[in-house]
């Protein structure tokens, strides 16, 4: 049986929306929330970002051009479920995830740590009740819609949320011939539709080639660099 998420009861992230969460989150915004208006544009690039780096920059300077957002939160997470080995310290990463990007609507926040989720598709239903009326768009690389059929109730995210895929250098072949894309394949807009993406109803999604810059996480702790 699914809530009106459309999450297993079963789930260990479970929203549970009759426990009273609404009526904390429709009460003054906690300290350290991001801050958001009914009809706001709002595109939530998560990761682990370990460490945030110019890569991570230059997509979000595209994606708020390209789908016509007004902010974008990153949010960086206690942990990626489907990694092994645990990130650095919380405040190292938001420290160096400020040091790098510097944007007036662009927000860094550990609003994940703070409700208490690790799944996508948990964090996207609580964000939901606690901002009603604005409308999210989920931001990855297009790396990750390669195996975006391996997430925690990945369907669902499709189906609740618009979806925006930022190509990155050698991975857009493989990207659109993903399990995801291709059972989501008749709900594609083109690019050319991309700033429409925050306003459609889903399941909608987009994927958008640009010039990227071909940096990761993952090599620069390889070289020592974190």
């Amino acid at each position: 049986m699914r809530n009106r998420f459309g999450l297993d009861k079963g789930h260990v992230q479970q929203v549970n929306v009759r426990s009273g969460w609404l009526q904390n989150a429709r009460g003054a915004m906690r300290t350290g929330f991001p801050k958001a208006r009914p009809g706001m544009r709002v595109g939530l690039l998560g990761g682990s970002f370990d460490p945030a780096h110019e890569g991570h920059a230059h997509i979000t300077r595209q994606a708020l051009r390209r789908f016509g957002l007004d902010r974008v939160w990153w949010l960086v997470s206690p942990g990626n479920p489907l990694k092994a080995h645990g990130p650095a310290p919380m405040a190292q990463r938001l420290a160096a995830a400020e040091a790098v990007m510097h944007h007036p609507r662009v927000v860094i926040t550990d609003i994940e740590s703070r409700i208490g989720t690790r799944h996508t598709a948990a964090t996207l239903a609580r964000l939901m009740a606690l901002y009603p009326g604005v409308r999210f768009v989920w931001l990855m690389g297009a790396d990750n819609l390669t195996g975006f059929h391996r997430w925690e109730n990945w369907e669902w995210i499709l189906d609740n949320v618009p979806v925006g895929i930022l190509a990155r250098p050698g991975q857009g072949v493989a990207a659109q011939r993903s399990r995801a894309a291709i059972a989501y394949a008749r709900y594609r807009l083109r690019a050319a539709q991309a700033r429409c993406l925050p306003m459609r109803h889903p399941p909608a999604w987009c994927f958008v080639n640009m010039p990227m810059v071909d940096l990761s996480s993952s090599d620069i702790r390889a070289r020592g660099g974190w």
